[in-house]
């Protein structure tokens, strides 16, 4: 499994490309399947940035929970894929696009910023990430209430 790690900037050039960072590309191993799917984020105003095969093992667990023929499963399975895209960096300048409609949910016009999760990379707009970060003591208090 790819592990993702730091903050990177990229601009969004006037088509709508992005430069994917050129740091988390070099966590990813050579000759690794560079396809990504891109979804919004269920729980903050951001968008979580899976690699393909990350996103396969993901999806197959949630499957795995799910009885598709249950009207509730079945709607939860839909909201959790919908308003996803698949992108690649192209392999020239290593730029993607990601679809207009995800960058506007996310208030995303001039720069986004790259945080590797581990098994993800979420994508902020930058000028929406630090008001959506917990405080301090919100996340001292976390801490202690979920790992003791």
């Amino acid at each position: 499994m790819i592990k993702f790690a730091g903050d990177y900037s990229a601009k969004i050039d006037d088509k709508g490309r992005i430069v994917f960072p050129y740091q988390l590309k070099a966590m990813i191993p050579e000759g690794s399947d560079m396809r990504f799917i891109i979804r919004r984020s269920s729980y903050t105003d951001s968008l979580e940035m899976y690699t393909y095969e990350e996103w396969t093992r993901w999806s197959e667990n949630v499957l795995s929970k799910l009885n598709l023929f249950n009207p509730e499963h079945s709607a939860l399975w839909d909201e959790l894929t919908n308003d996803r895209a698949l992108v690649e960096p192209d392999t020239k300048l290593g730029r993607i696009t990601i679809p207009k409609y995800l960058l506007d949910d996310i208030g995303a016009t001039k720069e986004l910023l790259f945080i590797g999760r581990d098994h993800y990379i979420a994508v902020w707009a930058k000028e929406n990430f630090d008001k959506n970060r917990l405080s301090k003591e919100k996340y001292s208090d976390l801490t202690q209430k979920i790992l003791g």
